[in-house]
């Protein structure tokens, strides 16, 4: 008998997402305004922390309402800022925004997906991508059509869940919620405890993760950057007021560090790294804003130059690219922060617009093209407007070829009437 020992090495590459990525990830995406209620929540949880409100009075404090509308921000809007600056114009694009027309408060797809298939005759593999394309948008969860399969999602895309939660939530999930843990110990070859745990970890998760993103109207905001123009060329800087200053009492930690007692050591180290990493996660938002809008306005400079204030063609995945950081990254870095210049205040991610193939040798974005429009428009004879097909002509001899309904559809998104409507 001949007996071998084979030793073979094989090297994996895994993403353990700890406590404190999960933190770093949230403080990145909250706004000004979540992240001062999250600095006050870590304050009353640690006796060395102190937070001293920055906010002042008069200079920066920007009106709300006139930014953007009191519509209060839905899930809805989330998601489709996603899409829209994830996917290019698609039929799959196309048919994740259905979805998501059909999604409830709570984040479940209300349709039969099987039945809008048949009846609708729709590719299968088309609206299985579909789904997947949704089911892989923020928050976690988002498209499910039950509550396993929401919790299912959710545990699928979080790598620190435990090994046997998703094959547990798929296939047992009745057993699990029963609490049948004998059952389950004995199919996974594990202890009723380990069950227990599985169980105690699904309970963190979200049962509706749209329930999240339903915010109070908010009357103030305090921008992130401001730009400055100097000599034709725009530069930004950080606010420094966004958000409250944070500081930690040196001289009460050594007061309380000079205790024997085993217990209060441990205490006090552990709130001083919590300090630490708070103090860290906070410095490094504010370093990825910065790199985000510099590389934004690089792209964008005509917008701050320029007095019609036209943007270029941009994707999150080009400043993406630029970065070296993943998609994800930059839109929490440009969702609900904001950018002041002399002529107003925008959202990071109005800087973000789908080009639109208007010329051959000329990259233009679909919001330049309504501007043309806007501005055509606005010095027309008012006793004989320009009419769609008239505009159209108008462009065409800019060399920016656009069909009639195109005309028709930006004119009605900008607000203006038809030509024999404007007729005075």
């Amino acid at each position: 008998m001949e007996i071998s020992q084979n030793l073979k090495q094989k090297q994996l590459q895994k993403l353990a997402m700890t406590q404190q990525m999960q933190q770093s990830i949230k403080i990145l995406k909250s706004t000004n305004e979540e992240l001062t209620k999250l600095i006050k929540q870590r304050e009353l949880e640690n006796p060395f922390i102190e937070v001293h409100d920055s906010h002042p009075q008069n200079s920066e404090t920007v009106d709300f309402t006139n930014l953007i509308s009191n519509r209060q921000p839905s899930l809805d809007d989330y998601l489709l800022d996603q899409v829209h600056l994830t996917m290019r114009n698609t039929p799959i694009r196309t048919l994740v925004i259905y979805f998501i027309e059909n999604l409830d408060d709570n984040g479940y797809l209300k349709l039969d997906v099987d039945q809008m298939t048949h009846d609708r005759k729709f590719d299968p593999t088309l609206v299985a991508d579909a789904l997947t394309l949704l089911h892989q948008l923020d928050p976690p969860g988002i498209g499910a059509r039950n509550l396993q399969e929401c919790l299912l999602l959710q545990a699928e895309l979080d790598p620190d869940a435990p090994q046997l939660a998703v094959p547990i939530l798929q296939n047992d999930f009745e057993q699990l919620v029963n609490k049948n843990w004998n059952q389950i110990a004995t199919k996974y070859s594990i202890t009723e405890d380990d069950a227990v745990a599985i169980l105690q970890y699904v309970q963190t998760l979200s049962p509706a993760p749209g329930l999240g993103y339903q915010h109070p109207n908010t009357e103030y905001i305090y921008p992130d950057l401001k730009v400055t123009v100097n000599g034709g060329i725009p530069a930004v800087t950080l606010t420094k007021h966004a958000l409250p200053q944070l500081t930690f009492n040196q001289e009460y930690f050594e007061e309380m560090n000079q205790s024997d007692d085993p217990t209060v050591q441990s205490f006090v180290n552990q709130k001083k790294r919590e300090y630490d990493q708070l103090d860290s996660q906070i410095n490094q938002r504010e370093k990825t804003i910065l790199m985000v809008g510099q590389a934004i306005i690089a792209r964008q400079q005509k917008f701050f130059t320029d007095s019609t204030h036209p943007l270029k063609p941009l994707l999150l995945r080009d400043i993406a690219h630029q970065l070296q950081l993943h998609e994800s990254t930059i839109s929490r870095a440009v969702n609900g922060k904001y950018l002041k210049t002399d002529f107003g205040t925008y959202e990071l991610k109005s800087f973000f617009t789908t080009a639109a193939r208007y010329a051959a040798d000329q990259e233009l974005s679909t919001d330049s093209v309504q501007r043309m429009i806007q501005n055509l428009v606005a010095n027309e004879d008012p006793h004989h407007p320009l009419s769609d097909q008239k505009i159209v002509n108008l462009l065409t001899a800019k060399e920016i070829k656009i069909s009639r309904r195109t005309v028709a559809k930006y004119r009605s998104q900008l607000g203006i009437p038809s030509s024999s409507k404007r007729k005075q």
